[in-house]
């Protein structure tokens, strides 16, 4: 019998996902405007931010409580925005596509 056949995991939600999302909407706005912006480099940057910093899953009231004190930190903040930076840094300079 497999865990994942018993409980419902797709209540299981990473809020770091959402942040380094929207981070990187706001710095790839501010960006070269030759950066690649094709859907491979775009989720390369995410993946590698999203690898880069502390995940913040929840799946209940409590959780998100959690999360949201955790987001709220500025040392959180600063390794979301850090994060992302390096990883556009790294897609631009390697991108996986010729």
């Amino acid at each position: 019998m497999a865990l994942i056949d018993d409980y419902d995991f797709h209540l299981l939600k990473n809020e770091a996902e959402q942040l380094v999302l929207r981070e990187l909407e706001l710095q790839l706005e501010a960006a070269d405007p030759q950066m690649c912006r094709c859907d491979e480099c775009v989720l390369d940057m995410a993946t590698m931010a999203l690898n880069a910093v502390k995940p913040l899953y929840r799946f209940s009231l409590l959780g998100s409580q959690y999360a949201a004190q955790a987001m709220n930190e500025q040392a959180y903040a600063d390794s979301v925005q850090q994060a992302v930076s390096q990883a556009m840094d790294r897609v631009s300079s390697n991108p996986a596509h010729d």
